[in-house]
């Protein structure tokens, strides 16, 4: 029998740690990005949050959406994954899924978790990547590749806008 040089849990203490998110694209009816504002940054986002231990990624959008908007939608296909190392004040790096919600049938059931946010809205690719964070705003234009391309897009950080 082999044996370690570490005991596992000694080595698997060694290993790189980072944090993961998961969010879901939707669009309307006339392609139009749906963004939500944080009450918490200046910056919009794609409704999503930080996945919590014992969830799949997809688990944790689909949550995350029926916490954010008040919908309890099936999660569709992996669109992007994004990779932000780490920067200040986040001192790991952060693992993003973002997943494609389709088009919203219903804009009007939308429901706001006023805890959390304070206004939600439709925007132009364009403009929805606009309102995003630099370190974010890439997944949007890479979320359009990957549903007109029909394949998930890989964002590594030389490929991200403020990368």
């Amino acid at each position: 029998m082999r044996e370690f040089l570490l005991d596992p849990s000694d080595w698997y203490a060694t290993l790189p740690t980072f944090y993961a998110s998961a969010c879901v694209l939707f669009t309307d009816v006339d392609d139009r990005v749906l963004l939500v504002k944080p009450n918490y940054r200046p910056l919009w986002s794609v409704p999503g949050g930080v996945i919590e231990a014992g969830e799949t990624p997809h688990e944790a959008a689909a949550r995350e959406v029926e916490e954010e908007i008040g919908l309890s939608l099936p999660v569709g296909g992996l669109l992007v994954v994004d990779w932000a190392p780490a920067t200040e004040p986040r001192p790991r790096a952060m693992i993003n899924f973002t997943f494609d919600g389709g088009v919203l049938p219903d804009p009007g059931a939308i429901r706001l978790q006023r805890e959390e946010l304070d206004d939600m809205g439709f925007f132009t690719w364009e403009e929805a990547a606009s309102r995003l964070p630099s370190n974010a705003s890439g997944r949007i234009p890479a979320a359009r590749r990957a549903r007109e391309d029909g394949r998930t897009v890989y964002l590594p950080k030389d490929q991200r806008v403020g990368g």
